[in-house]
């Protein structure tokens, strides 16, 4: 009886490092995907700011913000395209107190002439997600890869 119980205990703790191993696999393809988010978001908006069509926009009101929602919404921002689109699409940045956006405001933008719905303010980038999603996930992964360290160490 106590070398079946020898042999299960055995059978389980090679059970353990497998299932860390995959645990650890799993949260490091998790990070690596964090990382090449955020990677993609820094790129897109470097992209945007240095090849892309600089205009000037209008900063317009959302028609659903005179409803008094609990959440702001977004402005829009309303600009004219090298081929004389007129196009309007919502801020991909928030109002913030310390920098609102007012009604009739004029903006710096640049859009993407393959697709002018992709735009980037000037000035208010807001990098500081795309970071925290490569930093967050080159933790998770660091994690990951020491966490199957001790696992096999202890082995």
């Amino acid at each position: 009886m106590a070398a079946e119980a020898r042999t299960y205990i055995g059978v389980g703790r090679d059970m353990d490092v497998g299932a860390v191993a995959v645990l650890a696999g799993i949260a490091a393809f998790g990070g690596m995907f964090a990382i090449l988010v955020g990677a993609y978001g820094l790129r897109q908006a470097r992209r945007l700011s240095e090849t892309g069509v600089r205009v000037q926009a209008l900063v317009k009101r959302h028609p659903g913000e005179a409803r008094k929602e609990s959440a702001p919404l977004r402005p829009l921002l309303q600009f004219v395209t090298e081929d004389d689109r007129v196009m309007e699409v919502v801020c991909p940045v928030p109002s913030t107190r310390r920098r609102p956006f007012s009604d009739g405001d004029n903006v710096h933008v640049s859009y993407d002439p393959a697709d002018p719905r992709n735009v980037v303010v000037h000035g208010r980038e807001r990098l500081g997600p795309d970071r925290a999603f490569i930093a967050g996930g080159a933790l998770v992964v660091l994690l990951s890869v020491t966490l199957l360290a001790v696992v096999i160490a202890g082995r």
